[in-house]
């Protein structure tokens, strides 16, 4: 089961919100769609599921337009929520689960797995406004899940949870992808993507700037991090070229460098000061390759 984009564009009048997309999502894969506010991304959410359509190019679920004949397949959970405050929760999440093609009874031993997993069955006869943000977020997330889709596509799943609950729905979502579900999700926290997604995109003003596997974006990004720990003063490695950016902390700190040659003059000279309690080479973090390729965008 896979889903498919194929130069996808939408515009609102003279304004383009996505432009040109392509991308690929397989079976069992967790796709991470990055994008800084306005990016598009809740657009191409939206054309996904049908409620917008593009003015070029094509979407497809397991080569066939999505449609009302394949919502039972799909779970939706949008970044702004869209729960009624006034229902039970109960009631709720049996009319939502039914809308899917659920029956009631299937959709109520469906309920009560979900909120026993989510540890919230007291909850079951209290209306939704009576709840925290927190449970609340819960409850949409319950019921974006309960019908069993095969495609997932999550807005910010984790906005609102404490850390307890984020872990609580990243082994919901780990599941899903193990039995087989197709995983589209957006965060702005960009370690959250790192620890779930093999795939991303980046996409800005509507255009895809950075797509392919996680380990493939790194590679390419020609850049590596070096954390030194030190209690000598280390200003003066700052110079050195091919340093390109530095972060300084209580314990030591972090040097953006170009290349391994780098991170070996920085040892040579860091030893030079003194003893080094720590000295590191690691892999470029989502969170800079998104924050140089985003900003250059704006630049």
């Amino acid at each position: 089961m896979s889903l498919l984009l194929e130069n996808v564009t939408k515009r609102f009048g003279d304004f383009t919100a996505v432009d040109d997309l392509t991308l690929s999502v397989g079976k069992g894969t967790m796709y991470g769609f990055l994008g800084a506010n306005g990016a598009g991304k809740t657009t191409t959410f939206r054309m996904i599921l049908g409620l917008l359509n593009a003015n070029e190019g094509r979407i497809t679920w397991n080569g066939k337009p999505i449609s009302y004949a394949t919502s039972p397949e799909i779970g939706y959970l949008p970044e702004e929520r869209g729960l009624y405050p006034k229902m039970k929760v109960e009631e709720q999440l049996i009319f939502l689960a039914q809308l899917r093609g659920m029956t009631k009874s299937d959709a109520k031993t469906a309920m009560n797995k979900w909120l026993e997993r989510m540890e919230i069955t007291h909850y079951a006869n209290k209306k939704v406004e009576e709840l925290s943000k927190g449970n609340q977020q819960k409850i949409q997330v319950i019921a974006s899940l309960m019908h069993n889709p095969q495609l997932l596509i999550l807005d910010e799943p984790f906005s609102g949870l404490d850390p307890v609950n984020v872990e609580m729905l990243k082994e919901a979502i780990i599941q899903f992808r193990n039995d087989g579900a197709t995983i589209v999700f957006s965060s702005h926290r960009m370690d959250h993507v790192e620890e779930l997604c093999e795939q991303l995109s980046i996409i800005d003003k509507g255009k895809q700037i950075v797509s392919g596997t996680l380990r493939d974006v790194k590679r390419s990004y020609g850049k590596q991090n070096v954390r030194i720990n030190s209690d000598n003063d280390l200003a003066h490695l700052n110079a050195i070229a091919g340093v390109t950016s530095v972060h300084k902390s209580v314990e030591g700190a972090l040097y953006q460098v170009e290349s391994e040659q780098v991170a070996n003059d920085l040892l040579t000279a860091a030893l030079k000061s003194g003893p080094i309690r720590h000295f590191g080479i690691e892999e470029p973090s989502l969170q800079d390759i998104f924050i140089e390729k985003v900003g250059k965008q704006h630049a």
